[in-house]
């Protein structure tokens, strides 16, 4: 690597460690599988009602899927929200899709 690079490495650290929960969860919903628009808007909603654990193992879910995959169905995705036995993970979640499917 030349040394003209390391700055600009640098920067990019920087600011990946400046994103906020909210986007964490967009990109974590967004990797598991939903639309970015149902992402962009079920974390809007959730970022609120959550607390930042309970934010951080939702963003995972996206781990869990290839991130290619971008036909995740709500049911599929209800089934791995379940999967992490937080009842208010689900409550939220489940109240967050339906109104963001209805806009």
């Amino acid at each position: 690597m030349k040394l003209a690079a390391l700055p600009l490495l640098a920067l990019s650290l920087a600011l990946a460690g400046c994103a906020t929960p909210e986007t964490r969860l967009r990109t974590g919903l967004n990797n598991a599988g939903l639309s970015k628009a149902m992402s962009a808007c079920m974390a809007e909603r959730m970022v609120d009602r959550l607390s930042l654990l309970q934010l951080r193992r939702l963003s995972a879910l996206g781990s869990l899927k290839d991130k290619r995959v971008t036909d995740l169905s709500l049911d599929q995705f209800f089934h791995k929200v379940r999967a992490l036995k937080d009842p208010e993970i689900l409550t939220v979640s489940t109240s967050s899709a339906a109104l963001c499917a209805l806009r």
